[in-house]
């Protein structure tokens, strides 16, 4: 079998954890933060997991990860 590239864009936005859960950042956090209460934006900081029906994805294309 031949290496597998990896998606450029997936590996700055993924990590998977030891037990193959996928971590991933939210949304919403890069502009136009005005309008957001600090609450909000505070909770747009913690990370959280992708979703099962995407998890396959996402691993097809950070096969190294």
């Amino acid at each position: 079998m031949p290496k597998l590239k990896t998606h450029s864009g997936a590996k700055k936005r993924f990590n998977l954890t030891k037990n193959g859960k996928v971590k991933r950042a939210h949304a919403f956090k890069s502009h136009i933060l005005n309008k957001k209460s600090t609450k909000r934006k505070r909770g747009l900081r913690q990370t959280g997991y992708a979703d099962k029906t995407n998890v396959a994805t996402v691993k097809l294309l950070v096969p190294y990860k």
